[in-house]
């Protein structure tokens, strides 16, 4: 029986590597085997990328609810430990939207926050 050696199926296979590698440099958009090194690699930063991006995000809303709060006189420590303490149950997202958007809203919030903070030691 012959070998089979590049029929329609390694054929296909090739074509798929080297379709997703299209809009790399030079010979890593042509050649299957700099594709598949390149493809491969692609997919493993764009898996980190899409943890990361959820980092980034939680790190930016952090700084921003910082930033609101500070301009009232208090810490993000101790803002956030205030708001679960009176059972207030807004993410970060959320009151870093309000900090940009809701101005009086996220006043009111800071002004509850401090009611429920803790008496220092």
């Amino acid at each position: 029986m012959p070998r089979a050696k590049g029929g329609p199926k390694t054929r296909a296979r090739r074509k798929k590597r080297i379709k997703l590698a299209s809009g790399q440099y030079g010979g890593k958009s042509r050649l299957f085997r700099s594709a598949t090194e390149s493809v491969d690699k692609g997919l493993t930063y764009a898996y980190t990328g899409r943890k990361n991006r959820k980092r980034d995000f939680r790190q930016l809303w952090i700084a921003r609810i910082s930033a609101a709060v500070r301009n009232h006189g208090m810490t993000y420590n101790r803002f956030v430990n205030a708001l679960k303490k009176a059972n207030v149950l807004l993410d970060r997202k959320v009151l870093s939207d309000m900090a940009i958007k809701d101005a009086t809203g996220f006043e009111k919030l800071v002004g509850l926050a401090k009611q429920h903070v803790p008496a220092a030691a």
